[in-house]
């Protein structure tokens, strides 16, 4: 006779590791995108100085009037999702199938990477624009110094020491930890630290990202907080149990948002590769 040996499903999943967002601290939201698809934002340029003349007309010199340039600022990335649960699958799944669950599980591993890798190609592209970028093979004699030239591209465009952040991949990071000047988050006070912060490089918080969040041949990217306007205008997540249709669970989700980097703080942005 034949031997039949019993087999089982668990209700206990096999999550897959995931991450917070890891730009939030990066990012801020100056502007309010309530009721609007666009924002135009008004930046005024200055004027020249003047050796003052004690003589004659116009002493403080010939008087202009004062321009303006406008930037728009226009919400591109409206994403959403969907999926169903059939109340049968979900019963005979051994509880293991659950609507709710799912939707964290999407939210967690989809919509929060989706967000923070499209805020770091902004930066990264911002960067590359406004002229802030450094071309290096990165090796553990230079990862320490390559941070250091970003703080000096920071020095000398007035960037704020306050607020300055940097996303590493992690073979950056690994050679970062090999200088012993750089400071771990282990030796800075937990109030102090920020979401996914490991460290920290002359007043620039290190946070490590995976290599996938980041533009390829990126070694790091570092921005200052102020410089990107990092809108969410809807974030609807719905569950609708037995709809038309369908017997079980119908999980939907939309997210509306974009990231622009203000025009007139682009300085503020710097990006590192390495080909």
């Amino acid at each position: 006779m034949a031997v039949n040996l019993a087999a089982k499903y668990s209700s206990k999943v096999d999550e897959r590791f995931k991450l917070m967002s890891l730009t939030e601290s990066a990012v801020n939201k100056d502007y309010d995108w309530v009721g609007v698809q666009t924002v135009k934002v008004y930046s005024f340029p200055t004027v020249a100085m003047n050796d003052y003349a004690r003589t004659g007309t116009n002493r403080y010199g010939v008087p202009t009037e004062l321009q303006d340039t406008v930037q728009e600022m226009t919400l591109a990335k409206d994403r959403s999702f969907s999926f169903t649960v059939d109340k049968g699958n979900e019963l005979q799944s051994a509880g293991a199938r659950n609507a709710n669950k799912a939707l964290s599980r999407q939210i967690d591993e989809v919509v929060l990477p989706e967000i923070d890798i499209y805020r770091l190609s902004v930066m990264a592209t911002q960067a590359t624009t406004a002229g802030g970028t450094a071309l290096a093979v990165i090796t553990a004699s230079n990862a320490y110094s390559s941070l250091l030239e970003a703080t000096e591209y920071f020095g000398d465009n007035k960037v704020p020491q306050g607020g300055r952040i940097a996303f590493v991949k992690p073979s950056y990071y690994n050679f970062l930890k090999l200088d012993n000047s750089f400071i771990k988050a282990s030796e800075i006070a937990q109030n102090m630290l920020i979401r996914g912060q490991v460290g920290e490089v002359d007043g620039i918080k290190i946070v490590m990202v995976p290599t996938s969040y980041l533009p390829a041949n990126t070694e790091f990217i570092a921005a200052h907080r102020s410089v990107i306007t990092a809108p969410e205008q809807l974030r609807e997540l719905k569950i609708h149990t037995n709809p038309p249709g369908i017997n079980g669970q119908l999980v939907e989700g939309r997210v509306i948002y974009d990231a622009f980097a203000q025009s007139q703080k682009t300085k503020g942005l710097y990006v590192h590769k390495n080909a």
